[in-house]
């Protein structure tokens, strides 16, 4: 089969391998779509932490096609795959923190993932999806799990603003969340497409810059969102928010990246400051969400690519206004 491999940093590439063998508990699946998330090409760069060599791909769904001993899933069910694995015995997983677990396996990260012909992980980790769903959906579902985390963090109430900050995927799910919760939103981004589609996904207001943000909402935010991931836009989070009010960051910026903060002001407005990092126990809400059609992730797919184009696009900058690029192996 075909798979593409982080070799080491900065050397990615497609490369015919075998088809993986599904040991006890785990499942084989065909894949027919995964995700090119920010994460991979932080991988790429050696910015998030990985062990290479190992096929990337932490956001795809597929078919299953064969099982190891145990597993009860049907041949011919379509799944997704939640990407993170927790020991359940170490002190984060027992206090419930399953997300920070001390021996976390992410499948794409320190397991063989998802952009391949094939992919093997463990059946516990696979969620139903419906068979008439669009097989390009179900690619969706991690992303979405993770923003749950983090729109679950800042807890969003009816009537309340919402500033979105980053129109990337994460960004336009976000948006679309807070809208089910009832809160005014504006995303804060400055690509004007992505003004389009928050409009489409029904923004109060959009932004294409702090200042132009800040003369719209001159209090501030109730809740600020930032997911783009990037120095700037985690500076401005906190004048953008009015007294009282909480962040979430859901940006991952490179490991070692530092952004300054003015303690004084967040402790002299008393807003609060959080970080979500990824999906423990939503990735089946984030399933359900796009399978009742309650969260619209067709107008979030920028392009659709061939296996062979995976590395060079995963070690190129992604295209300006580019949402998400899917992998059709």
């Amino acid at each position: 089969m075909r798979a593409t491999r982080l070799m080491a940093t900065h050397d990615i590439r497609t490369a015919e391998l075998p088809v993986p063998d599904p040991g006890p508990g785990e499942v084989l699946i065909r894949v027919e779509a995964a995700g090119i998330c920010g994460t991979d090409r932080h991988l790429f760069k050696g910015e998030f932490p990985c062990k290479p060599p190992v096929t990337l791909g932490h956001e795809f769904s597929g078919v299953v096609i064969g099982a190891g001993a145990g597993v009860d899933i049907a041949e011919g069910s379509r799944v997704v795959c939640d990407p993170n694995d927790w020991c359940g015995r170490c002190e984060a997983c027992l206090r419930g923190r399953v997300n920070l677990c001390e021996r976390n396996v992410a499948t794409g990260i320190h397991r063989d993932g998802g952009f391949a012909e094939y992919a093997v992980f463990p059946a516990r980790k696979a969620v139903p999806l419906p068979a008439d769903l669009d097989p390009l959906h179900g690619a969706f579902c991690e992303p979405l799990a993770c923003t749950l985390h983090g729109v679950d963090m800042g807890a969003p109430l009816a009537g309340e603003r919402v500033l979105v900050i980053g129109g990337g995927v994460i960004g336009l799910l976000a948006l679309q969340l807070a809208r089910l919760a009832g809160a005014e939103t504006m995303l804060l981004t400055r690509h004007p497409a992505k003004h389009e589609l928050a409009r489409e996904f029904g923004a109060t207001e959009t932004a294409a810059t702090p200042d132009e943000a800040a003369r719209l909402w001159p209090k501030g935010a109730d809740l600020t969102l930032e997911c783009a991931g990037v120095p700037e836009t985690v500076a401005c989070a906190a004048p953008l928010t009015r007294a009282g009010g909480r962040i979430v960051i859901l940006g991952v910026l490179p490991q070692g990246l530092k952004v300054p903060i003015e303690p004084f002001d967040l402790l002299f407005r008393e807003v609060q400051l959080h970080f979500a990092f990824i999906n423990p126990f939503t990735q089946a809400r984030a399933a359900n969400l796009i399978t009742s059609g309650r969260i619209a992730v067709a107008p979030l797919i920028s392009r659709v690519i061939p296996l062979e184009a995976a590395a060079e696009t995963i070690a190129s900058a992604p295209a300006p206004g580019e949402v998400k690029v899917l992998i059709v192996p």
